[in-house]
């Protein structure tokens, strides 16, 4: 079948990207990042991510013309990168090519997730869930198989093949490997329900121990894969919604074509213990997840999880670089816990764009706030809008909180 009209469509929105791809400012935003990523910042970094685009979408922009499903994906990102853009760039980074996902398969850890979820509008991916409980009995754990990787060598080389026939000639193709996300308790979360997790954990400790234990092996087991077959991936512009850019990674002795944990970046998060105390954060979520941390070259901790309250813990993280601080923390505390170590990475609070009114005062304190107590400690600082929910269908929310946001950190 043939594509010409999806083509052609598709090589005026990436020769528009290439465009602005090759601006100097690109060059000049990836040192920016690096300096903050080295903790020798030059100011303060911001970016908009998890953008609840399906109230954006009626926007003649951002309507999906192509016929092909496989373009319909590079169109997506494209109408999104540009309208980004145009509207609330901040400190984003537009690369100059486009990433082709290799064929891998993940058959993941074998148990099915059973859960009522209510979405909160037809068009967006926010859903409230309620997970049935699995794991009762030690015997419930042995369902739970080691993920098994595997890789279509073949499919890689068609998709590979494919988006050269639309980009080739504007834009770099470039294969994409697995940046894998390894959350012990993210899974379990599901697998229990959050309220199932936080009650097991109190009464019936060895349960949970070996559960986790489980997950963690799992996860090195497939990490061991990944490396083995060269499938990981090595070039981060993020990590978690924030710019990936350093010159620490990747590590000595790197292979192009057979990418190390060690040469990347790893984010970890137990957002299920944002009310467990700083021992049982250690005893259930340090001593399990630290072996992952231990692979990986450098990592991004947090998310959610309020962490102002653990942080003598979250210190022994190996490799450690940059750490969440949330809406719901103690600003003030947890700036004096980072000092100059880590980078502070502040996630504003994304309901200041829902309200009925969009209140400049209230976010302009928000940044006042933060800038502040990083001041005074010496904290390398970035702001990270993610999690955002609903913008009340109204797109220039973004537009001038991205403009607080910058007037914020460059005055």
């Amino acid at each position: 079948m043939s594509h010409e009209k999806d083509r052609s469509l598709l090589r005026e929105l990436a020769e528009r990207y290439a465009a602005i791809a090759a601006l100097p400012v690109q060059e000049e935003k990836r040192r920016l990042w690096r300096k903050l990523n080295a903790l020798k910042p030059e100011r303060p970094m911001v970016l908009i991510d998890q953008v609840c685009w399906n109230e954006i979408r009626a926007e003649e922009t951002l309507i999906l013309r192509c016929e092909n499903a496989e373009c319909r994906v590079y169109e997506r990102v494209l109408r999104r990168a540009l309208y980004q853009w145009a509207h609330f760039p901040a400190d984003m980074v537009v690369e100059p090519f486009i990433r082709v996902d290799k064929a891998v398969a993940n058959s993941g850890f074998g148990l099915a997730v059973k859960e009522r979820t209510i979405r909160l509008s037809e068009f967006s991916d926010v859903s409230s869930h309620q997970f049935v409980n699995l794991i009762h009995s030690m015997e419930d754990i042995q369902k739970i198989q080691t993920p098994v990787i595997t890789h279509d060598p073949v499919e890689t080389q068609r998709r590979m093949g494919f988006a050269g026939w639309l980009f080739g000639g504007i834009l770099e193709i470039r294969e994409e490997g697995v940046d894998p996300y390894l959350s012990i308790w993210d899974p379990i979360s599901m697998w229990m329900s959050v309220e199932g997790l936080l009650y097991a954990m109190v009464d019936s400790p060895d349960l949970m121990h070996a559960l986790a234990k489980r997950v963690l092996d799992g996860y090195m087991c497939m990490l061991d894969q990944l490396e083995a077959q060269g499938l990981l991936c090595h070039h981060q512009s993020l990590i978690h919604c924030t710019g990936a850019y350093t010159d620490d990674l990747p590590a000595a002795g790197f292979e192009p074509r057979h990418p190390r944990t060690e040469d990347i970046w790893m984010m970890g998060l137990a957002q299920a213990f944002a009310t467990v105390s700083p021992s049982m954060f250690e005893e259930y979520e340090l001593t399990y997840s630290m072996p992952l941390f231990n692979r990986f070259g450098l990592v991004y901790y947090g998310c959610c999880d309020p962490l102002d309250g653990k942080m003598s813990q979250v210190r022994r993280i190996p490799h450690l670089r940059k750490i969440s601080m949330s809406p719901w923390v103690n600003q003030a505390r947890g700036a004096r816990e980072i000092g100059p170590d880590y980078v502070f990475s502040r996630k504003p609070n994304p309901s200041y764009l829902a309200m009925d009114t969009f209140d400049d005062v209230i976010v302009k304190k928000e940044f006042r706030e933060t800038l502040e107590v990083c001041r005074a400690n010496g904290c390398p600082v970035e702001f990270i809008l993610k999690d955002i929910s609903t913008i009340r269908s109204q797109p220039e929310r973004l537009s001038r909180w991205a403009d607080i946001a910058m007037r914020s950190v460059t005055s």
